[in-house]
């Protein structure tokens, strides 16, 4: 309830309670002329009908899609999600669902988590996984934190190849502590393993390499995991979990820490929100592990039951002790990637991830055959790849999406060397006929 809607009594009542006369007397730290004292011209109330009409309105002033033909990635990806996955999630017992703080009647809750932390250990082929991370931007941050943490070092290697997104979430987060980041100079869109080798020393607490990488390049994750940990160093990896229908899960390289983003699987681009966050990494660093770790127990009936086995965080332990202020709970989200894993199983994984890779290369193949069109990289690409045009990339996706086309992503706006450069997308969505469109529609607008 408002202010305005109590009686002139309430208010006496409410003031006097509180030892002041006025309700201007509130603000009075605010300076006068900071306070809005303007009439606000507002328009007047609008009924429901005509409220709902008003907003889909605005809603059909943005390009998604369902209505366009999708070919920008650049972490956030337009895979098929099935009916299943809907379906479930939007029941009432999860959609409903808040963080479990009373876990021992919160079973369901308990088991969706326990059976994602399973689904992403098989995934990944790490020792464990935990729960409640934001998305895949927070759950770098909280693994630079950890390796901090573990090693009592304080410098952290990251090359530019990993998502400025993330990197930009990383320096909010470590602003203010004792952590240095340093970044590395890609070359020829990887990061190169001389420059990896001449920055690490004894005060390095990890190496982060993210694969595929931003520009969609594949990194030599074996020879850079083997050089971080001659000095000691953790290696942090950055991974997209429907390329593990192809590529080397991060533990069989020898990856301390697997962070990624679970948009992915089964959760809607939804014009960027909200996302999973994916947090993997080695038994002996469970303590120092941030969000909750679900286990399962036996009561004293001998029942099987599902427990919060740790939960390091301030709410729960004396602030000093807490590993991390995330607080929230992604579990709605990580359901829905559950039953999308459960749904595909293994071999529908493999071929989501093997028709992603084919149908980017077809793509690349052939849009390179444009006059004045080509790769901007000679490393092997997964799903995403850069292409290197002769127009500005604002005046060209204007006029894709005349033709309902999300054209790729401009990579000038991260990476002011790349100019006119950008990053394109396929996925298992992409029909060969969407392509060729694609391909017949840039040739005409170049």
């Amino acid at each position: 309830m408002s202010y305005a809607a109590f009686t002139d009594r309430d208010k006496r009542e409410m003031l006097h309670t509180i030892g002041t006369a006025a309700i201007d007397d509130l603000f009075e730290a605010i300076p006068v002329e900071l306070r809005q004292r303007a009439h606000f011209d507002l328009p007047t109330a609008l009924s429901e009908m005509e409220e709902r009409s008003h907003f889909s309105r605005l809603a059909a002033r943005n390009a998604n899609a369902e209505e366009s033909v999708s070919f920008l990635g650049a972490g956030s990806y337009d895979h098929y999600i099935p009916a299943v996955v809907p379906a479930i999630a939007s029941r009432g017992e999860f959609a409903t669902a808040y963080t479990p703080y009373q876990a021992e009647v919160s079973q369901g809750t308990l088991q969706v988590i326990y059976e994602w932390q399973t689904l992403l250990c098989e995934l990944t082929q790490m020792e464990m996984a935990n729960a409640s991370l934001y998305d895949g931007a927070t759950a770098l941050a909280e693994a630079v934190l950890m390796a901090n943490a573990v090693t009592k070092r304080s410098r952290i290697l990251m090359p530019r190849t990993v998502s400025p997104f993330y990197r930009r979430v990383v320096h909010t987060y470590t602003q203010g502590l004792t952590l240095t980041l340093e970044e590395i100079d890609s070359r020829n869109g990887a990061t190169a393993l001389a420059d990896i080798e001449a920055q690490l020393g004894a005060d390095v607490a990890a190496v982060v390499v993210q694969q595929p990488n931003f520009f969609g390049s594949l990194e030599e994750m074996q020879a850079l995991a083997e050089s971080a940990h001659k000095h000691g160093a953790l290696l942090i990896v950055v991974f997209n979990p429907v390329t593990l229908g192809m590529l080397p899960p991060p533990g069989s390289y020898g990856a301390d820490i697997a962070v990624g983003e679970g948009q992915p699987l089964g959760i809607a681009s939804q014009f960027g929100g909200p996302g999973l966050g994916l947090f993997c990494c080695r038994k002996q660093f469970a303590r120092l592990a941030p969000g909750r770790l679900v286990g399962t127990a036996t009561d004293a009936q001998d029942r099987t039951g599902f427990t919060l086995t740790l939960q390091t965080r301030e709410q729960h332990i004396r602030r000093e002790k807490a590993t991390s202020n995330i607080c929230s709970n992604q579990a709605l989200c990580a359901l829905m990637a559950t039953v999308h894993l459960a749904a595909l199983g293994p071999r529908g994984l493999q071929t989501v991830a093997a028709q992603s890779f084919h149908k980017a290369h077809y793509a690349a193949q052939r849009l390179t055959e444009i006059p004045g069109v080509e790769l901007a990289f000679e490393t092997p690409f997964f799903h995403e790849f850069a292409l290197r045009l002769p127009r500005p990339m604002a005046e060209v996706n204007a006029r894709l999406r005349e033709s309902h086309i999300l054209g790729g992503y401009d990579l000038s706006r991260d990476y002011p060397e790349l100019e006119n450069v950008s990053l394109w997308c396929c996925t298992e969505k992409r029909t060969r006929a969407e392509i060729d469109h694609l391909i017949e529609t840039l040739a005409k607008v170049l």
